[in-house]
């Protein structure tokens, strides 16, 4: 069972991974008892002095009071020469809270702040769980001094646990690369289940490597790579109040600082950082409430790749193309409605679908080859592949999604209660 007391999700990894430590980087979770009780939902995690800082946020324009406090505090600047913190709480968004959900956040940062001898302008906060309810921060408060005594370079599976809410299992990812004169090293956890669309298509993911890296080139480094992970996913099309991704570098690697992206050395960091927020964001979607199947989308020849992104999105996001998939029901007329309605150029009579390798139509009709039942066996897999091509140009996007099932609604219907 999962922490929400839910069936660990069918499509979840058999374990989760080894995380190699970064140097630089302390973890310490707890239980604050900010819903539930029983359950660790508080972690702190300290990044050492000399750190950068970069991030990504919702566009939601509800954005949860901590949102809002993060991306004041990024836009100063992502060094951190005295070192960092984050505080997260899972059970309480603290979003939709009015003047007291800045003051919660205030309340919070000031108080690891005092704890681990930090400006407040370096502690960020992240809260996820129910929305429109005020966040109890005294309970937060109540268990920072304990966090602060056992943070611990090797906490971080315990950490992925406690910020789980409708989470069925812990996520995780990493990445090691050679540097010049040593090893990079990079991991990430995250977290995320529902409420999963793009325009930060996650709810929190926290990412840490030991490379020496300037702030810009790290925020450049991860901008780079949202549109090709946490913006190509989507579980039910709703945007979160509260997505939060931050990545911190320590520089405590024995590679040679990371001073210009074109270098080989960044393109390999580059390549190995949007590697793990891949991984991350494909297990948010494996972990989709409710879900069964994990569904690749692939869409090419389009006009040009935005409107190849509209169409993989229509397709992802139709209730009838994933009740079909959830189904086992090989309809691809589903993929065509999808592709119509998407506002993308199309034209029928130039469209190819396929099911993993099968053509099933192309030139505005079905293949001639089409074979019923070898398409719904291929529907009866866990992973499933979906291509569309436009036939109009260059365009392609390949984004992530799952099938809409019965769970969906039963998790959702009484998340409140």
């Amino acid at each position: 069972m999962g922490k929400a007391g839910l069936p660990v999700s069918p499509l979840a990894p058999a374990r989760f991974p080894d995380l190699p430590v970064i140097e630089g980087v302390e973890f310490a979770s707890a239980a604050a008892g900010v819903k539930y009780q029983g359950r660790t939902d508080v972690t702190l995690i300290r990044v050492a002095p000399g750190s950068t800082l970069a991030g990504a946020f919702t566009r939601s324009s509800t954005r949860a009071a901590c949102v809002l406090d993060n991306q004041v505090k990024l836009a100063q600047g992502g060094d951190a020469p005295e070192g960092a913190a984050i505080i997260i709480n899972s059970g309480n968004a603290n979003a939709f809270t009015g003047a007291r959900g800045q003051e919660s956040v205030d309340a919070v940062t000031g108080a690891v702040a005092q704890a681990l001898g930090l400006p407040r302008g370096r502690v960020f906060s992240s809260s996820t769980g129910v929305i429109g309810e005020p966040l109890p921060h005294d309970r937060i408060i109540a268990v920072t001094g304990d966090l602060a005594g056992r943070l611990d370079a090797a906490g971080a599976a315990e950490a992925a646990r406690a910020i789980m809410t409708t989470d069925t299992f812990p996520k995780g990812a990493f990445a090691t690369l050679p540097g010049e004169g040593g090893e990079i090293r990079i991991t990430g956890i995250a977290k995320g289940s529902g409420m999963i669309a793009p325009d930060m298509a996650t709810m929190l993911v926290y990412v840490f490597t030991d490379a020496a890296i300037p702030a810009d080139l790290l925020q450049q480094a991860l901008s780079s790579g949202l549109d090709t992970t946490f913006n190509a996913i989507t579980v039910d099309s709703d945007t979160s109040t509260s997505d939060a991704l931050i990545l911190a570098a320590t520089g405590r690697s024995k590679a040679a600082p990371i001073t210009d992206l074109a270098s080989a050395t960044g393109q390999a960091f580059v390549a190995a950082l949007h590697g793990v927020m891949r991984e991350l964001a494909h297990l948010v979607v494996r972990d989709g409430e409710g879900a069964t199947k994990f569904v690749e989308i692939a869409v090419t020849g389009a006009q040009d790749t935005a409107d190849a992104h509209r169409v993989a999105m229509a397709i992802a996001n139709s209730p009838l193309v994933k009740t079909a998939i959830a189904g086992e029901d090989a309809n691809w007329g589903r993929i065509v409605a999808a592709i119509g309605k998407s506002g993308a150029e199309a034209d029928r009579d130039r469209l190819t679908i396929r099911f993993g390798d099968m053509v099933l139509a192309r030139d505005g009709w079905r293949d001639p080859s089409y074979d019923e039942a070898a398409a719904s066996a291929y529907m009866k897999n866990q992973d499933l592949r979906i291509g569309v091509d436009l036939g109009l140009g260059q365009g392609a996007r390949t984004v992530w999604t799952c099938d809409l099932t019965h769970g969906y609604i039963d998790i959702n219907a009484d998340y409140r209660s």
